[in-house]
């Protein structure tokens, strides 16, 4: 039987909870024997790891296995209140996964479990502490206020939108349906009347796929589950449709205005309306983008990543 190392401030421990893959990576070349470093709490170097939740520290402790340098039972074991990896991945994250809003940290909180999950072995899942509580039942009771956060975030997200993708699917319908006279006057071949029919047919769709999307997720349960993909992914659906429709909404209203004053405007007419329509869509991407990117990025990682900030000297 191995001989178990109890310290107080063991320099591997304190590093692996704070995300010093270099400090961990050269104790184990130095001494593979650090694996067995236990805090007062009989807490390993994986189950602080995963309490704390450092996924660059945990690939490198996988990496170790795969070296056999760190052996599996290590991954397997449990501190002084019976709660294995796996239950500490189940407890709420204290501090904030560099995603935004509510329910992209419920989201972030469900990937960093199951990722654990996946890269422990699948009978720790029926594991149960002192207390009698396996890691799902752990996870449901450390998330109850999150999964409420989370649902009045898109709840106010989605009802925000929907209002506003609602009076797009009005007035894009309006504009299709009834064109104005100096308009239909125009040929039919002209690419600005295209461009109009065109663009207006886009928003409407566009504007009506972005209502269905946000009463989806009006309608929605806000079930635990959901928060994995379900409901991101409804959210990101319906933004990205949003965003269509007020992207085409804009080149419909400058193509009709170019088709009504094109001919007092003469040769400056399509520069200017060139001109505003770049303005107002770079103006729109500057104000919007960042947040869609970011939460599209967030939605599609696959191992959530901590947001580690240094303050340099001035």
């Amino acid at each position: 039987m191995e001989k178990e190392h109890v310290h107080m401030f063991n320099p591997i421990l304190i590093a692996a909870k704070n995300g010093i893959t270099e400090i961990v990576e050269k104790s184990f070349e130095i001494s593979p024997m650090v694996m067995n470093g236990l805090d007062q709490d009989r807490k390993n170097i994986v189950l602080l790891t995963v309490e704390h939740k450092q996924p660059h520290v945990y690939v490198v402790l996988l990496d170790l296995k795969k070296k056999e340098i760190l052996k599996d039972n290590v991954f397997r074991e449990v501190d002084r209140n019976g709660d294995s990896a796996l239950h500490f991945a189940a407890k709420k994250a204290d501090f904030i996964w560099p995603v935004p809003g509510a329910a992209s940290q419920m989201q972030w909180d469900i990937k960093w479990y199951e990722y654990i999950n996946n890269t422990t072995g699948k009978k720790l899942i029926f594991v149960r502490n002192k207390k009698g509580k396996t890691p799902d039942e752990v996870f449901t009771e450390e998330h109850e206020e999150l999964v409420k956060e989370g649902g009045k975030w898109l709840s106010n997200t989605s009802n925000a939108c929907s209002v506003v993708a609602g009076l797009f699917v009005t007035v894009t319908f309006t504009t299709s349906s009834t064109v104005p006279d100096s308009v239909k006057q125009v040929n039919k071949d002209n690419k600005a009347y295209k461009i109009l029919a065109g663009s207006s047919f886009v928003s409407f769709c566009a504007s009506l796929v972005a209502v269905v999307m946000f009463l989806a997720i009006l309608t929605s349960g806000y079930r635990k589950k959901d928060f994995r993909y379900s409901l991101l992914k409804k959210l990101l659906l319906g933004l990205t449709a949003f965003y269509v429709s007020i992207a085409s909404t804009l080149i419909s209203f400058c193509s009709g205005h170019f088709s009504i004053f094109k001919d007092v405007l003469k040769s400056a007419a399509s520069s200017s309306y060139l001109v505003v329509c770049l303005l107002l869509i770079t103006f729109f991407a500057f104000q919007q983008l960042p947040l869609y990117v970011h939460l599209l990025w967030a939605t599609f990682k696959k191992v959530p990543q901590r947001n580690y900030r240094f303050s340099f000297p001035r």
